[in-house]
């Protein structure tokens, strides 16, 4: 168990935390959530003893190991990936590295002996034994291929660096595991082994995630921080929102009725005071309208910027028409005689690893880049609007998101503009920084305002959830759920795929796998991934 008792962290003169008083038990997975900017990340940092609060403290049970999942990718360069994942447990490494520099001894002692015999007591009773293999598996799991085992850490890719270090911090089955955004750069499969090792791991789990269905699948309660304060709650993240949700509904009905009855109240007080036959009546009723206390509502300090897309004109039959489009890049065929049809109803997911071929079709599709072969034609009905993966050239200028959003706006009113860009969630002033200044997060939501603006009927988003914080992308995944136009887009957000998908398509190195399900019914579907390794086999015996 790890509790935080009384816990204050003060930054300047603002409370990132105040008093705060939360355990985390045994058998638990807890998902700890918050606006951006609650402190998350430093509340974990807190716990594994990076960050001193200002007041209070953080108690561990005795005996307890705490193991960390780290973010820098090049702290173990030097080391070995089995040794790096051994190192989970610092003290069995210890004890590994000392046993092989006494075995190595020439002038072995009485002493040396001693020592060894001390050294292998401890290592049995930490598992020692099975150490090199309990590594193995979790890098195995994670999909680090064996032959990869003995490399060192500076030969692997970034991806690779940290599905070791998430295996590192796995090792040795700690008692207490702090996981912030395990799932970032993870493949599909990866993820899949950590949802399931989590639900059977039996210690206490700590986890800051912005993936929805990852906290849904793993958490048995929620965390969340909101006014410097951590409430908890039993159940995942969907069950926390839900009824989070229904709870502010019945506090708004709740205080609506009481207005009502005060309304009644203050009517007959006015009617009646003056008039002696009802003056008793009156001033009993005065006495019920004192009484009456409105439930304070305290909203969430989360923001969810409003976001709806609509079509200016209704899509016709004729959607898209594809045919035989292929695509090199530097030497790379990325696309290879792709054809398809839309119909008016479609919203496809491109999933799968081949991010790079999903881009540059959208690109052919929206008119960036001419195809090496094929065609494609849209409909005469269509109105079309593109959300690129990178948006870099977008915002080069020095003009303000004021301006740049103007250029835009089927009104060209500073008013309009203004209160279009405060409900996502640009207030004030902020609508007078410079384009060329803006955060990931910023950039996407104008582009978001741009593409809504248009009220195009049909829209092609390259990972649109990319830098969002977990507000923005629920504001956008009902947003596309509601959308009566086509969509084609692409995410690694399960979830969002999920719930707005009805159509799923997959570029492969043997062709284009397109299937009308849902992602869940496509990941489950064995005939489609039958189907996928044998365009992948053909592939490859053509090379």
């Amino acid at each position: 168990m790890i509790s935080a008792n009384n816990v204050t962290l003060r930054i300047g003169k603002r409370a990132l935390f105040e008093d705060v008083n939360i355990k985390f038990t045994e058998g638990n997975c807890y998902g700890l959530i918050g606006a951006n900017g609650a402190g998350k990340s430093t509340f974990l940092k807190i716990l594994s003893g990076v960050i001193e609060p200002s007041k209070g403290d953080i108690a561990i049970t005795p005996g307890q190991r705490l193991s960390v999942l780290e973010q820098d990718h090049y702290k173990y360069d030097d080391y070995q990936v089995l040794d790096t994942v051994i190192l989970g447990n610092k003290r069995l490494y210890e004890i590994m590295k000392e046993k092989d520099a006494i075995y190595a001894k020439e002038d072995f002692t009485d002493e040396d002996g001693v020592r060894a015999s001390e050294l292998e007591g401890e290592f049995a009773d930490l598992n020692g034994w099975e150490a090199e293999s309990d590594a193995a598996t979790l890098l195995n799991g994670l999909g680090i291929d064996t032959d990869l085992h003995y490399a060192y850490m500076r030969e692997l890719d970034g991806g690779q660096k940290v599905k070791v270090l998430l295996a590192k911090a796995l090792f040795g089955n700690p008692d207490i595991l702090l996981l912030d955004e395990p799932t970032n750069h993870l493949d599909l499969d990866a993820i899949a082994w950590l949802e399931e090792f989590l639900i059977n791991f039996n210690n206490t789990v700590i986890v800051v995630s912005h993936d929805r269905y990852f906290l849904n699948k793993v958490c048995t309660h929620i965390a969340d921080i909101d006014y410097a304060k951590i409430q908890l709650y039993s159940g995942n993240y969907d069950f926390w929102y839900e009824s989070s949700q229904l709870m502010i509904k019945q506090m708004k009905e709740a205080n609506k009725k009481k207005e009502e009855k005060i309304k009644e109240l203050q009517e007959f007080i006015q009617r009646f005071s003056a008039n002696a036959s009802k003056s008793k009546q009156a001033t009993s009723r005065k006495r019920a309208l004192e009484k009456i206390q409105l439930d304070e509502i305290r909203p969430s300090s989360r923001k969810y910027p409003y976001i709806d897309f609509k079509s200016n004109r209704e899509i016709g039959n004729e959607v898209l028409h594809v045919e035989g489009i292929s695509k090199t890049i530097d030497g790379v065929k990325l696309l290879d005689n792709i054809s398809f049809t839309l119909g008016h109803d479609d919203k496809v997911a491109f999933v799968g690893p081949n991010v790079n071929a999903t881009t540059a079709l959208f690109k052919i599709l929206a008119g960036e880049m001419e195809p090496d072969e094929g065609s494609y034609k849209w409909g005469v009905t269509t109105t079309q609007t593109y959300f690129p993966k990178d948006n870099t050239a977008e915002f080069t200028s020095e003009d303000s998101i004021v301006d740049w959003l103007m250029q835009y706006s089927p009104e060209k009113d500073v008013t309009f503009v203004r209160g279009f860009l405060g409900r996502m969630l640009f207030s004030g002033d902020d609508g007078l920084k410079k384009v060329n200044v803006l955060s990931g997060g910023e950039r996407v939501r104008c582009m978001l305002s741009k593409m809504m603006m248009s009220g195009a009927n049909t829209m092609l988003m390259d990972e649109p959830t990319n830098h969002l914080d977990m507000e923005s992308i629920t504001a956008l995944n009902n947003s596309l759920i509601k959308y009566p136009g086509v969509l084609l887009f692409t995410s690694q957000d399960h979830q969002f795929v999920q719930t707005v998908a009805n159509r799923i398509m997959e570029l492969t190195p043997g062709g284009l796998i397109d299937k009308q399900c849902t992602y869940d019914e496509y990941l489950e579907n064995d005939e489609m991934a039958r189907k996928r390794q044998i365009l992948n086999m053909e592939a490859e015996a053509d090379d």
